[in-house]
């Protein structure tokens, strides 16, 4: 979808259409969720501190969030993708791999289906939606977000290897800021580059993941479009209205976090054995601690108590916090998709 949050406001708000919009706090603390089109123009982008996005952008306007509305916008959507098949992999409320290749009403174009769920989106939720249509996931979503929006972009197999060599590295869905930048290090700038190495190079300055970076310079994804599929990770994390600068205070706060995450982890059946404790301090700089257990957590006790035990051991590496995160891995359910699941919660102090 386009602008998910920002588009629903706009659509269900006729005077916010046409006018930058975030969908956030507008507070010192505040935190962007979402933006307009016309705000993006300003350079305003989800994750931007308010403030941050308010100097970029002076006439920005600040809409509360509304995540009951866009999940039910995300059902209609659903249901749409129902009409054509039931390989579908959401990837968010706004976002999903859809397999095609056998459809259900028999349409041998990919392209072609993709056109119709586009328009039957905008007939029945008056949003536009974007498309990628290739022959695996890794380019269907790179196609997905080159003609936003309101576009669809096709790669066929012909064009895969050109397309990939010319890609800028950091537009490789996977690999974030800090990779790209290692990745520039090595002179590695495009898709043809990373071509150009080998898969013993990239998995020894990468790890495992190597593998992945290694097949998809060239094209190759076959991982399978999953409508069942279980994340790596189960998290939750808060921004909060004040700094937190005593322990105790820290610990208050993390434990509906923590609580969030357990209880999820409780009604999926799916313990984990690594629990993750992420920090933001008011420069922006990221903390992530963590401890691995021999077996599954599966008592609320002994979750809490790791998270506590985390916070006490690395406390004097972040005295002052804007954020607290918890997230555990190492699931007893899990496969290979790289993907965690981020549970909601509301913003906090307008954040």
């Amino acid at each position: 979808m386009d602008a998910f949050f920002a588009s629903v406001e706009q659509r269900d708000f006729p005077e916010l259409r046409g006018k930058p919009i975030a969908v956030g706090g507008s507070g010192r603390r505040g935190v962007v969720a979402a933006a307009s089109y016309e705000a993006r123009k300003y350079g305003v982008r989800s994750a931007m501190p308010s403030m941050t996005a308010q100097r970029l952008c002076p006439q920005l306007i600040f809409v509360k969030h509304r995540f009951d509305v866009y999940k039910e916008v995300s059902q209609q959507i659903r249901a749409i993708f129902l009409e054509y098949t039931d390989l579908i992999e959401p990837l968010s409320l706004d976002e999903a791999y859809l397999d095609v290749s056998n459809n259900k009403i028999n349409l041998p174009s990919g392209t072609i289906i993709a056109e119709r769920i586009r328009k039957a989106i905008f007939e029945r939720t008056q949003l536009t939606a974007s498309a990628g249509i290739s022959y695996n996931k890794f380019l269907a979503k790179i196609a997905s977000d080159i003609n936003k929006p309101n576009g669809i972009k096709v790669i066929t197999p012909a064009e895969a290897l050109d397309f990939i060599a010319q890609l800028p590295i950091e537009k490789f869905f996977g690999i974030g800021k800090v990779t790209a930048k290692k990745m520039h290090n090595m002179s590695i700038y495009n898709g043809l580059d990373l071509r150009n190495r080998s898969r013993e190079e990239l998995v020894t300055r990468f790890g495992k993941v190597g593998h992945h970076y290694y097949k998809i310079s060239r094209g190759i994804d076959n991982r399978q479009v999953n409508p069942n599929r279980i994340r790596k990770s189960i998290g939750a994390e808060r921004t909060f209205g004040e700094d937190l600068t005593h322990l105790e205070r820290m610990k208050e706060r993390l434990q509906p976090i923590a609580q969030r995450v357990f209880e999820y982890m409780k009604k999926t059946d799916n313990f984990g054995r690594t629990i993750h404790l992420k920090a933001k301090n008011p420069d922006f700089k990221i903390f992530n601690r963590s401890k691995t257990f021999s077996s599954e957590i599966k008592r609320a006790e002994q979750f809490y108590e790791a998270i506590f035990q985390l916070l006490e051991q690395h406390y004097e590496e972040f005295p002052v916090v804007r954020l607290l995160g918890v997230s555990v891995s190492n699931l007893a359910k899990e496969n290979i998709d790289i993907e965690g699941i981020q549970l909601e919660l509301d913003f906090d102090s307008g954040v």
